[in-house]
């Protein structure tokens, strides 16, 4: 036996995915998360940096662990740097335009 035999028989073992996406971040989201309110707004910051551009994400009321793991799933879509602290998002570079759809994904308003 191949072992394209051997996989073909565990995926007709495994039991059918019936929402037809194999997307992780839908079904997170599907999974009971709720819909977030929260005003967000948007800035570009310059002053203290050393001239380097960054953008500055505010108006959080969730907990700073729900704010860090928004900022990770930025930085990760966008494939740029940055940190959270303070109830705030800071990202490396003027993104204010490639952030506000993907904020809107997640729910926030902006």
């Amino acid at each position: 036996m191949d072992w394209k035999e051997m996989l073909s028989q565990v995926k007709d073992s495994l039991p059918e995915d019936k929402s037809g996406s194999g997307n992780l971040e839908e079904k997170e989201e599907k999974a009971g998360k709720p819909a977030k309110k929260e005003k967000l707004s948007i800035a570009m910051e310059k002053k203290g940096r050393g001239g380097k551009t960054a953008t500055i994400i505010f108006g959080f009321t969730s907990d700073d662990e729900e704010i860090r793991e928004t900022a990770t799933r930025l930085k990760q879509r966008l494939g740029i740097g940055g940190s959270s602290r303070g109830g705030e998002i800071l990202l490396q570079g003027d993104v204010r335009e490639k952030v506000k759809p993907l904020l809107k994904d997640m729910g926030y308003r902006i």
